[in-house]
């Protein structure tokens, strides 16, 4: 999944940024409060990790701002301040949970991806569809039991789409889920992922809406 990491402390935030990508997420990194605000209004990230000392606009007034927009996205609150009152007023002005500096990595990835299933209606970590079962958090997927090697992309593809079970995705979109800044996309290349997850998956998992995008039929979740 892509989410926004916004820190403006850099030695914090190449540290995250890099242990966060080794346990499967894909992330942009901003700063300070003002590329934040920019960023997550534009809606291409499932989640943010948002520090709230930060230079241009603090992390709160980010935080109001986006919830006044009616912005919904899972936001993850990473901060020094300690104090009851502060994550008091981060829970009512929106914040969806609380980190005190220092954080484990591992810790906030968890979080993260509870936030983001949870986002989406799945209160449990895998994901099924018929015999097709996928962990989040192991980054697995698995056939009638036997685990089925996919690429990193088509891993992050058939997430998003489980997750979304049901609704269309575009072609846009499914773009914004598996790919960051800067990266080159092919003009096929979510139909090229998309084949080859149907050759290794078998069967109508992925169904093509046409002239709309791709969906997975409704799914439920597994303990």
């Amino acid at each position: 999944m892509r989410i926004l990491l916004v820190e403006d402390d850099l030695l914090l935030g190449d540290g995250l940024r890099a242990r966060l990508r080794q346990l499967g997420f894909l992330v942009d990194w901003v700063q300070d409060g003002e590329a934040a605000e920019r960023e997550l209004i534009a809606g291409q990230h499932a989640a943010a990790v948002l520090d709230l000392g930060l230079p241009r606009k603090d992390g709160m007034d980010v935080l109001a701002a986006l919830r006044r927009a009616g912005m919904t996205i899972p936001i993850l609150v990473l901060t020094a301040r300690d104090a009851v009152a502060d994550r008091i007023r981060g829970l009512d002005v929106g914040a969806d949970d609380f980190v005190i500096k220092p954080v484990d990595a591992d810790e906030l990835a968890a979080r993260l991806r509870a936030l983001i299933r949870r986002s989406h209606g799945r209160p449990q970590e895998r994901l099924v569809i018929g015999n097709v079962v996928l962990d989040p958090a192991a980054r697995v997927v698995e056939r009638g039991g036997v685990q089925i090697d996919l690429s990193l992309r088509e891993f992050d593809l058939l997430h998003a789409l489980m997750l979304n079970c049901g609704r269309v995705l575009s072609r846009e979109q499914l773009e914004a889920h598996i790919y960051g800044w800067g990266q080159e996309v092919e003009s096929n290349a979510i139909e090229v992922h998309v084949h080859h997850l149907r050759r290794k998956l078998g069967g109508p998992v992925i169904q093509t809406v046409r002239g709309v995008g791709y969906r997975v039929p409704g799914a439920g979740s597994s303990a």
